[in-house]
């Protein structure tokens, strides 16, 4: 049975710029298909078990061939599958839908296109400057800044106003161009993030622009050109009073959030970590996540399976992460059974969200350690007496790639007989997240977090693969390292050369508190 693929417009930014339909599309997504700018939270809206592929397309990075998503689109549709491929702003302005609905038709796919913001339209909102004005601009073209010399600048100097996207990789050109035709005191603007946090604009005319930019990437900017571009100081002006008026009806001002203008990079599993970005942006800070692990299958169920079918024969069951949670019920699932299998059985669960998790699954927990780490659950086990363990028979599904050693020898150690059985793996990503790491090589993130030693190697594993380690160290050297815990603390000391905060509490709002301090 065919599926259909929509192809949405993400806007500018968060789902606040996002149309209800477009909202509507992806809530009931199975596979989206993102590009590099959208951005991340929008990602979110779709159901937890939506596949999410990102494929976006950056100058000068290695990425997947514009005929690789055509084909990809069209598989998934083929296979029944509801698709959104998620494109920046609106599908129709440089958003290289065509070559993807030719493919979709000549497979005979069902497919609709759902309106975006453009930035063109909403960057020089947003910096106050109006794209027509009575007397100032009766028309505005907008082009991009690839491939200049295909444009026709003796026609482009006769347009009042100019939207130009993708420019600031070639501003030397561009401006060379415009000064062909256009005075040398012709207004322009360089909006950087519109829509976003970070948003930044720079007003100058056509000769003396250059000198008024930071030596750092400007992308992704809208460059606006013309008279229009006076009305930013008045225009904007207002804009920001009224923001500040807003912000300060909800209690919000800006010097009362510890994080406020800070960027931070979660590294964490791909699809994961929404919650301790929340705890974040909460407190002002903007959060660019990396994903640093790749949650899949083990190489086999067969051990897994054997343990489900068994399950009357066990005593406990652990579960120290929430990915074991999921790949545990998952499995329990394809076996045709639900939670009532476990009514013999005790749970015991390391942390606080992977209680959470379980809570999902109508299960609570028996033992939780109370400082959220997994060797305090023997502490746990054995607090009314060694002999509690002996001979008791615990399942522990973990990652296939091993973990939580000294929690088994401790357990076998009291006696305790531990089947410690492959539920998933966690590899390291093939590629590093392009936005991330355009903000590690800018040098722009004051907070690096962890919340495991898989994540941290994983980290330099993804970065060596750009270039040597020497350099990207140098890229991150006033950058401070945030830690969930201890065992993290240590890969982190080993791999990096230092720890700048550590969570007092192991957990992700520990983290975040740990990080507020250093601040506040």
């Amino acid at each position: 049975m065919k599926g259909q693929v929509f192809i949405v417009g993400a806007g500018i930014g968060g789902a606040e710029f996002l149309t209800v339909r477009a909202r509507d599309v992806m809530a009931k997504a199975e596979v989206i298909v993102c590009d590099a700018l959208v951005d991340r939270k929008l990602l979110e809206l779709a159901p937890q078990d939506c596949d999410r592929i990102i494929a976006g397309k950056r100058g000068g990075q290695e990425s997947i061939k514009q005929a690789e998503i055509n084909q990809m689109l069209v598989q998934y549709c083929l296979q029944g599958k509801r698709v959104v491929r998620l494109k920046s702003g609106d599908p129709w302005i440089f958003g290289r839908s065509l070559p993807e609905i030719l493919a979709l038709q000549a497979a005979d796919c069902a497919w609709e296109v759902v309106a975006g913001i453009s930035s063109a339209i909403a960057a020089p909102m947003l910096a106050g400057i109006p794209l027509t004005e009575v007397e100032a601009s009766s028309c505005f073209a907008v082009m991009t800044g690839h491939n200049l010399e295909r444009l026709p600048w003796e026609a482009i100097a006769k347009i009042p106003t100019l939207v130009i996207l993708m420019g600031t990789n070639n501003l030397a050109g561009l401006l060379a161009k415009l000064l062909e035709g256009k005075s040398a005191d012709t207004a322009i603007a360089i909006v950087r993030s519109c829509g976003r946090a970070d948003q930044q604009s720079w007003i100058g005319t056509l000769t003396n622009i250059k000198g008024k930019l930071p030596a750092s990437s400007l992308s992704p900017a809208v460059i606006i050109v013309g008279e229009v571009v006076k009305f930013h100081e008045q225009l904007s002006r207002h804009s920001d009073q009224l923001l500040e008026n807003f912000e300060q009806s909800v209690d919000l001002e800006k010097e009362k959030l510890a994080l406020q203008g800070k960027t931070i990079l979660v590294t964490r599993a791909a699809g994961q970590a929404s919650q301790f970005t929340e705890l974040l942006t909460s407190q002002g800070a903007k959060v660019i996540e990396m994903p640093t692990l790749a949650i899949v299958p083990p190489t086999s169920w067969e051990m897994l399976d054997l343990a489900i079918a068994n399950l009357a024969s066990y005593d406990w069951l652990i579960l120290t992460s929430a990915n074991a949670v999921e790949s545990f019920f998952g499995r329990l699932r394809e076996s045709g059974q639900d939670s009532r299998a476990l009514h013999a059985l005790k749970v015991a669960v390391v942390g606080r969200k992977t209680a959470e998790v379980l809570a999902n699954y109508g299960i609570s927990p028996d033992l939780v350690p109370p400082d959220f780490i997994a060797d305090s659950l023997v502490e746990a086990f054995i607090k009314n007496g060694e002999q509690v363990l002996t001979d008791k028979k615990m399942l522990f599904p973990r990652v296939q790639s091993g973990g939580r050693e000294i929690l088994v020898e401790q357990l076998q150690q009291h006696g305790a007989i531990v089947d410690a059985i492959p539920a998933y793996e966690s590899g390291c990503p093939e590629v590093i997240d392009p936005i991330a790491l355009a903000a590690i090589q800018n040098q722009s993130l004051e907070v690096i977090s962890f919340a495991s030693s898989k994540t941290v190697r994983h980290f330099c594993t993804l970065l060596d693969r750009v270039t040597d380690r020497q350099i990207w160290k140098t890229w991150i050297r006033n950058t401070k390292i945030a830690s969930i815990g201890p065992q993290t603390s240590q890969t982190c000391d080993e791999l990096l050369g230092r720890v700048d905060c550590e969570a007092v509490e192991y957990t992700l709002e520990g983290l975040a508190t740990a990080i507020s301090k250093v601040f506040s």
